[in-house]
């Protein structure tokens, strides 16, 4: 028994270097493993944000210089100018402002709507809620396309054609099924017992909204806003038929234009193609925990 009992602390001795000499090739196995992934992931990097570097690239530099040494290399002779001549060319201090006026007031209505429609769909007992439910997803189906003509003629009978305002229900028409239907599905996944207690407390269902659902929601709708922000920034289909004066163009059609007015020069459409882009980045890359998590909550509770 001694003899068994003094020989156990030896083997244990004995396995531990052999133990560790096993576990060294599986660390640098993943070690190995990680910079092999690590290198991938920055080669697509590259591969993705490369459109944006050689935008960047062509649009920092002269046109003499684009053209003499091509695409792929490296601006040699610096400079700016591209960009005042696109921003005055292009006329973005109009469309800008146009965009943003039709965008400030469309998305946090449609927003609202939106957000009040999905509410009662998720969580009150409706008679019709099921066929309501069916005409949101044909909403979401139907393509823009097939209603030009009819949103025209309703357009022009109504006085609403050549105008920013005439752009706001059919922008909120065609918004409304999305956004619905992601908020929707968020809402589903909010306690009942919630709602029970505030109902219990005297609250009626448009307090419950505002006070519990809305401070509950804010990743998704924040997500939604965005969205909801991009897509009407970047409509030009419906603006290109119901609009036709200059002066009332949004960003979309503006760069419509300016994309015929520079189709040669590279350098001034790279630089017209940055001021249109560079606020999106921007909002992208600050709210993207917002909207990564508000687009994947619902779907990962379910």
């Amino acid at each position: 028994m001694a003899a068994t009992l003094t020989a156990t602390p030896d083997r244990a001795q004995d396995g531990a270097p052999a133990l560790r000499r096993r576990s060294r090739p599986h660390a640098r196995t993943r070690a190995a493993r990680m910079l092999a992934a690590t290198g991938v992931l920055a080669v697509l990097a590259v591969l993705w944000f490369s459109p944006l570097l050689i935008l960047l690239s062509t649009a920092v530099r002269t046109a003499a210089d684009f053209a003499g040494n091509g695409t792929l290399s490296l601006p040699h002779d610096l400079t700016l100018r591209n960009f005042p001549a696109a921003w005055e060319t292009g006329r973005f201090s109009t469309t800008y402002v146009n965009t943003m006026l039709i965008t400030v007031v469309k998305t946090p209505i449609g927003v609202f709507i939106s957000a009040l429609l999905a509410y009662a769909l998720a969580k009150l007992e409706l008679r019709y809620r099921r066929g309501v439910m069916i005409l949101v997803f044909a909403g979401q189906t139907v393509p823009i396309y097939i209603a030009i003509v009819p949103l025209f003629m309703m357009e022009r009978s109504l006085g609403l054609t050549d105008s920013l305002w005439g752009l706001l229900p059919p922008y909120l028409a065609f918004g409304l099924p999305f956004t619905t239907l992601v908020l929707q599905q968020y809402f589903r996944w909010l306690p009942d017992e919630l709602f029970e207690a505030a109902r219990m407390d005297g609250a009626g269902d448009l307090r419950i909204f505002l006070q519990f659902v809305i401070p509950l929601s804010l990743p998704v709708l924040v997500t939604v806003t965005v969205l909801d922000m991009v897509a009407t920034r970047n409509e030009m289909l419906m603006a290109l038929i119901i609009l036709s004066s200059p002066g009332h163009n949004t960003l979309a059609l503006g760069m419509l234009n300016f994309s015929g007015t520079f189709s040669t020069d590279y350098t001034g459409l790279s630089a017209g193609i940055l001021i249109a882009v560079v606020p999106i980045l921007v909002i992208y890359a600050f709210l993207q925990r917002w909207i990564v998590g508000g687009l994947t909550t619902g779907a990962v509770k379910g």
